[in-house]
């Protein structure tokens, strides 16, 4: 009977592939951890920039009087990854983060555009 041959250990360099796909995985890592520690922060700061600027858009669509697309260019410089929309019937606007956070105002009278609570959110939705 013959035994099976064993394989050398390979010696030298690692193949040139492997280099790259070390550093993706560490960056991959590091960027998880920057989430995972700022994950509050990020939260309360997309929370932030819906509930402000689903007040100023639903004053300015309904306390103005203007379009929605006209109020696009009321916004503040770094809401650009907040999204819009409205509820004419309701005389509301929704604002929302990706994955992070949704606001939503509506005009209430004579009080001009209020702040939608959660409970109010999740009642309309």
């Amino acid at each position: 009977m013959t035994s099976p041959e064993a394989r050398p250990a390979r010696s030298g360099p690692r193949p040139w592939w492997h280099r790259p796909l070390i550093g993706l995985g560490a960056l991959v890592s590091i960027v998880m951890l920057l989430l995972a520690f700022n994950w509050s922060h990020l939260s309360k700061q997309a929370e932030l920039g819906a509930r402000y600027t689903a007040r100023v858009a639903c004053s300015c669509r309904y306390v103005e009087g203007r379009d929605l697309a006209s109020c696009e260019t009321d916004r503040e410089p770094g809401t650009e990854i907040v999204s819009l929309r409205d509820d004419p019937p309701a005389e509301r606007v929704f604002a929302s983060v990706p994955f992070l956070a949704e606001a939503a105002a509506e005009k209430r009278g004579r009080f001009g555009c209020v702040l939608m609570t959660p409970t109010e959110l999740d009642a309309v939705d």
